[in-house]
């Protein structure tokens, strides 16, 4: 398997899958609360592809994995207290990972954010950060144990989920 940045021709496919996860996967009303047209959407997920973000991990041409990995961060990035004081387009952000429910379990997600690191770094980016809901606790320790610290929460309003909190991390390493 390998990680291969996505094209405008995957797109019908990127939906199905993000359509399957949200579907299949276990507590995902408990953990990260994705719904089907909410979040992600497709709208986003054509924007991650069309701005060259996207990316896929593939078994035998399926997708068995994806994510977006932007070269900036937003706005809502800014009110917490980072260890490295960058610019915006100095951090690196990993949105929207997935991994297929035949596949959860087995280390995919790990290996995805470890690809990102190395993108992100060789891309001559400072910072690697992300957020998670601060229901997702599972994602909360795959991060952690692969060294990035927590460093805030803000509270903010998402279409699938409304007014919840936000959990925010910094790779440290």
């Amino acid at each position: 398997m390998k990680l291969d940045q996505a094209t405008i021709n995957d797109f019908e496919s990127v939906i199905k899958f993000y359509d399957d996860v949200t579907l299949r996967t276990p507590k995902m009303d408990t953990y990260a609360r994705w719904k089907k047209g909410q979040h992600p959407t497709e709208e986003g997920i054509k924007a991650y592809i069309e701005e060259g973000s996207m990316y896929l991990y593939k078994k035998d041409d399926a997708i068995v994995g994806a994510m977006a990995l932007t070269m900036y961060q937003g706005e809502d990035y800014h009110a917490i207290k980072w260890s490295k004081q960058v610019k915006d387009n100095e951090a690196a952000v990993i949105h929207i990972l997935a991994v297929s429910p035949d596949y959860q379990g087995a280390g995919l997600g790990t290996e995805m954010i470890r690809k990102a690191i190395s993108i992100s770094i060789d891309s001559g980016m400072k910072s690697v950060r992300l957020d998670a809901l601060a229901s997702n606790t599972p994602a909360h320790k795959i991060y952690e144990r692969i060294g990035f610290e927590y460093r805030g929460k803000q509270h903010l309003y998402a279409e699938n989920t409304g007014w919840t909190d936000f959990f925010f991390f910094e790779l440290t390493k």
